[in-house]
């Protein structure tokens, strides 16, 4: 097992499961109690969906208080829907790119149908997952259950991580795959292309944020951010451009900038003076807080 990430464990776990459906759970975090069957009575009125998207209590550790209760989707929302409908109404609804796997209640056989796995060793591994699963389901049932007890805690694998370059280094392995997955969606018959531009407000305000926004100028070397950067294009800028065709003007431009940052190491001044001075000022910071990863 590699150490540092739930994604493998996650993965062994799947590979073992017998059960019908299944439920993702950390280890330093609990199911609320008499959940499980609340869950059992919601699917059985409601059986047969690919997913159950539900809601989960946060217990923050660091300031000792109760957040509000999480929800995938609006309380009132009661509609079934397809993976495309789900995917539009979450990127729309959240102020994070998407659903955090251990909200969803998912059947076991879809997940193998679909060869849904986490990418070993990977943290953030829902940015990666949840937006596949999502995206695959044909059945999405919200069911609003806050089943479970999301603790935040000083020493967990998100809240230790010290180096931010390390988190940058996970990112671009979160990007590259999902550009990858929507060039992927993109070419199926009937696509819609709403899905393209609300996919584009947040993944690519990832790059603005965690390669270009002015704390991490700052906090990170410039070596870390080109390397990492350069991963997230290493089979070229096909699939980036792809998803720029979708996104607004001023991101558009970002998309010039970030791209000379890769393709001209030695024009980095350029780059970082544009995101410092222009971007950030006007739009940046605010579409990057919005499309930020922070759940």
């Amino acid at each position: 097992m590699l150490r540092g990430s739930p994604a493998a464990p996650r993965n062994t776990a799947l590979d073992h499961a017998t059960g019908e459906y299944v439920i993702f759970l950390d280890s330093d975090d609990r199911i609320a109690e008499g959940a499980l069957q609340r869950l059992h009575d919601k699917i059985a009125a409601r059986p047969g969906a690919d997913l159950y998207p539900c809601a989960i209590q946060v217990e923050n550790g660091i300031t000792g208080k109760s957040e509000p209760v999480r929800d995938n989707y609006p309380a009132d929302f009661d509609k079934e829907l397809t993976g495309p409908q789900a995917t539009c109404i979450s990127l729309l609804h959240m102020h994070v790119p998407c659903p955090m796997l251990q909200l969803t209640i998912c059947r076991r056989v879809f997940l193998d149908e679909n060869n849904l796995r986490c990418i070993p060793g990977l943290r953030h591994e829902d940015n990666e997952f949840s937006p596949r699963a999502l995206y695959s389901a044909k059945r999405v049932v919200p069911l609003h259950e806050p089943f479970y007890i999301y603790n935040i805690r000083p020493n967990s694998i998100i809240t230790a991580a010290k180096d931010p370059a390390k988190l940058l280094g996970d990112y671009s392995e979160v990007v590259k795959s999902n550009l990858a997955f929507h060039t992927k969606i993109s070419r199926e018959p009937g696509f819609n292309r709403r899905v393209s531009s609300l996919m584009a407000s947040k993944w690519l305000n990832w790059v603005g944020y965690f390669w270009f926004s002015p704390k991490a100028i700052h906090r990170i070397s410039r070596k870390a951010r080109l390397e990492t950067l350069a991963n997230v294009f290493k089979d070229g800028f096909t699939d980036f451009d792809l998803l720029v065709r979708a996104s607004t003007f001023p991101r558009k431009i970002a998309a010039v900038f970030e791209k000379l940052f890769v393709r001209h190491p030695s024009m980095w001044w350029l780059t970082d003076a544009f995101f410092l001075c222009i971007y950030h000022p006007l739009v940046g910071l605010r579409d990057g807080l919005r499309g930020g990863s922070k759940q």
